[in-house]
């Protein structure tokens, strides 16, 4: 008895020493850390977290999670999304800027140096149908809607450089906002109107021999007499085809816009919008010299699309294997109409 009584304090202290030991003797770690293995004063706490670089490198694209339906909200940012910023910040300011402001001092300088082209001999009087009705109104509803489109699409490029600071955020922001409504409710009319004139000018546009010369002599400016042309010139042809082509890349696009992510994702959204935004560009600068043309360039030009009429001596200079043939059938239509009349 006196031998247990002896063990007893002995056995109690093991047992309270057991219980103050933490859990993770357990698992054989040691409660205190080593001294080699603490944080020295000097470490940076962030050197090895992730980067953004790390993270496109690995995963191209950043993405997060959600809880509605629309999976493209998840994606927070894109490696193409920076190229698109800079095209849409840098690149295309730049772009349409050099192509209008040239397209202008080059018209300019050309009215300077050559003056407006007239005829060369008098007017006779006599005048030849140039375009019908549904030509004309086909022309200028297609022209009135580009220029609507062309105006609210240059407002989108350099409204908030040019217009914003001079009206205030608050005018700026309705014109912004009834800018958006025009141009999507103008492109319709327009996409009407270019398949409309393709389908009545495209055969007198096709390519033919006489239009090899024509460009060769520049339009006559070289040569000093005018090249033998059809109803279109060559000059006229580059610009049909222009306006067809990027007429319908501007469609396209356009429509792929309007109704955006139901064939491409946001990838193929921003190409969309480059392609819509290169061919506006081109053809602005395209239809700044079909205006000037038409207007203070060549006089009588105007009329052929305001009137439907040319003077027989606009006809022969500028379009003489066309004047010849109406006249061919004015007097076919003459000896017709004489022979079908009764005898009195």
């Amino acid at each position: 008895m006196l031998l247990r009584s002896r063990w007893c304090p002995l056995v109690a202290l093991v047992l309270i020493g057991a219980l103050n030991c933490p859990v993770r003797a357990q698992h054989g770690q040691d409660p205190v850390p080593p001294a080699s293995s603490a944080p020295s004063s000097g470490s940076n706490p962030t050197e090895q977290a992730v980067t953004e670089q790390q993270l496109f490198q690995e995963m191209r694209k950043l993405e997060g999670r959600i809880t509605i339906p629309d999976y493209k909200a998840a994606l927070l940012e894109q490696p193409q999304g920076r190229s698109y910023q800079f095209f849409h910040e840098r690149v295309l300011p730049w772009l349409m800027a050099v192509l209008i402001v040239a397209m202008v001092a080059g018209l300019t300088l050309f009215f300077l140096l050559r003056g407006r082209i007239v005829t060369q001999a008098p007017e006779t009087g006599i005048k030849i149908k140039r375009f019908n009705t549904l030509e004309r109104a086909t022309h200028w509803m297609t022209a009135t809607c580009f220029i609507v489109l062309a105006l609210t699409g240059l407002n989108y490029v350099f409204g908030k450089r040019l217009l914003f600071p001079v009206i205030g955020p608050d005018a700026f922001a309705a014109v912004a906002q009834w800018s958006k409504f025009a141009h999507s409710a103008m492109a319709w009319p327009f996409m009407l109107g270019l398949l409309i004139m393709a389908a009545l000018w495209i055969r007198g546009n096709l390519p033919d021999r006489h239009d090899w010369r024509w460009l060769r002599e520049f339009g006559g400016f070289t040569s000093g007499t005018h090249p033998p042309a059809g109803r279109f010139n060559a000059g006229q042809k580059l610009i049909f085809w222009a306006v067809v082509i990027l007429g319908l890349v501007l469609s396209t696009t356009g429509i792929i816009m309007l109704f955006p992510f139901w064939a491409l994702d946001i990838n193929g959204m921003q190409w969309a919008q480059y392609g819509h935004a290169a061919a506006a560009s081109i053809l602005i600068a395209v239809i700044i010299a079909h205006i000037y043309i038409g207007t203070v360039g060549m006089a009588g030009a105007y009329d052929a699309m305001g009137r439907g009429e040319v003077d027989l001596t606009w006809a022969r200079e500028h379009h003489s294997l066309w004047a010849e043939q109406q006249q061919l059938r004015v007097h076919r239509d003459d000896i017709a109409g004489r022979a079908g009349a009764p005898a009195e």
